[in-house]
């Protein structure tokens, strides 16, 4: 029944227009509802955990660091489970665990409970849902595919501006172990009716193409869809593109999270307040949305090695500009690059494993490539805290960094090209 229900919603919106736009809908909710595994979140409970464990923050942030790192590493068997049994059927297990996660934070009675929690939330959160609702996309666009990115990673600006205030007022209202019971209901209703009706995982079998391509009024009228073709994740690991992607998308996850972490600690040892330190956020946030679909334009349009370059040198720009924030008009121009600079980012963690490497064996290759990414980000902040507690000062050592995404942008632009048997992407080249 549910089955023809789904089929009926989608002949219905394809007459009108490309059903691939609803499935960018749905992952964009997905992306909003991984909020529970993100760091903004957890950021509201270190206080209220801390006072009720009878722990230090310190030793929070090294559980959620440790957890973030252990639950990289299981990412490329979820992307192998996605191959598998697809993203639509992966997304709705992935969504029921990561209720019960919340639930189960939420009892969180001793420190190893806590750990574990982490873990579990980061793993399904920040690390599955994201993958599962990426890949969804990946197979649903080829040339518009930067655009559909761009529109998918809304969804986590909207989850910026939405779970941190939530989560405060539940804190408030019924407690931190209550709150995480209702952020876990509020997944289910979120994301559970998307996944049951509205979520298909190609469009081939629906008799449709990427992108639109040939799109007819039913199925039946639509052109025979092309054969979906794509490298293994070892024929993957053979290929220089695989190692200059990674080393270029390593880069930027680990240093756009330094940022983030350490943005309020180095303006303030620059000489401005805390508030505003912290008032640069929304300015990122604001430019971050209002940039993406430029971003996802960008690498529809241009050359993908050059569009990358060009995002590894914005956050090279980041990294440098930030040592130079001394007053207001400067953390305004900052916050302008930073926020282009996440724009950047949230789009090219799931449009570049497909484009360079195919679709046919995408989970497996975007698993990877996502355990690459957290790995970076889980040890993105460490110079620049070691530079605080040795130097007292994190500029030289920012200005140092900004030399990595330098050095990859030189490598892409000279040397990032396509596999020669992925193809599809000729115009990109």
């Amino acid at each position: 029944m549910v089955k023809g229900v789904r089929e009926t919603i989608v002949s219905g919106i394809n007459r009108r227009f490309f059903y691939g736009w609803v499935i960018v809908g749905a992952a964009s909710l997905g992306i909003l509802a991984s909020g529970p595994g993100q760091s903004h979140t957890f950021s509201v409970f270190v206080g209220p955990i801390g006072e009720d464990l009878g722990i230090s923050s310190a030793t929070i942030a090294s559980a959620y660091g440790l957890a973030t790192l252990a639950a990289a590493f299981l990412l490329p068997q979820m992307g192998r489970f996605i191959d598998r049994h697809g993203p639509r059927r992966m997304l709705g297990v992935i969504v029921v665990l990561l209720g019960l996660a919340c639930a189960f934070f939420g009892a969180a009675a001793n420190f190893l409970w806590l750990a574990v929690g982490f873990g579990l939330l980061r793993f399904l959160g920040q690390g599955s849902l994201m993958l599962g609702c990426a890949n969804l996309v990946s197979q649903w666009f080829s040339r518009s595919r930067g655009l559909a990115m761009s529109l998918m990673a809304l969804g986590f600006g909207i989850s910026m501006a939405v779970h941190p205030p939530l989560s405060e007022a539940l804190v408030e209202a019924i407690g931190w172990r209550q709150a995480w019971v209702v952020l876990g209901l509020l997944t289910w209703l979120l994301m559970l009716p998307p996944v049951l009706l509205l979520i298909h995982d190609k469009p081939e079998p629906l008799g449709l193409r990427p992108d639109g391509a040939g799109r007819k009024e039913t199925a039946a009228e639509a052109e025979p869809a092309e054969e979906i073709t794509g490298l293994t994740l070892r024929q993957a690991l053979h290929q220089p593109a695989f190692y200059i992607v990674s080393f270029g998308w390593f880069a930027i996850a680990m240093l756009v999270t330094t940022l983030h972490f350490y943005q309020v600690s180095i303006m303030t040892a620059q000489g401005l307040s805390s508030e505003l330190a912290a008032r640069v956020f929304p300015v990122s946030a604001v430019t971050m949305v209002a940039t993406m679909p430029l971003v996802g334009r960008l690498f529809d349009r241009l050359r993908t090695r050059v569009v990358f370059a060009l995002g590894l040198l914005i956050t090279a720009a980041g990294l440098v500009g930030i040592t130079f924030v001394t007053d207001w008009v400067t953390a305004v121009l900052y916050a302008l690059v930073f926020g282009l600079n996440n724009a950047f980012s949230m789009t090219m963690f799931g449009y570049l494993w497909p484009r360079y490497f195919g679709r046919l064996h995408l989970g497996a290759i975007q698993g990877t490539g996502q355990m690459i990414g957290v790995v970076g980000a889980s040890l993105g902040p460490l110079p620049v805290g070691l530079a605080f507690d040795f130097a007292g000062s994190a500029e030289l050592t920012l200005r140092l960094l900004a030399l990595y995404p330098v050095i990859a942008a030189v490598i892409a632009l000279l040397f990032l090209r396509t596999p020669k048997a992925v193809t599809g992407n000729e115009h990109l080249e």
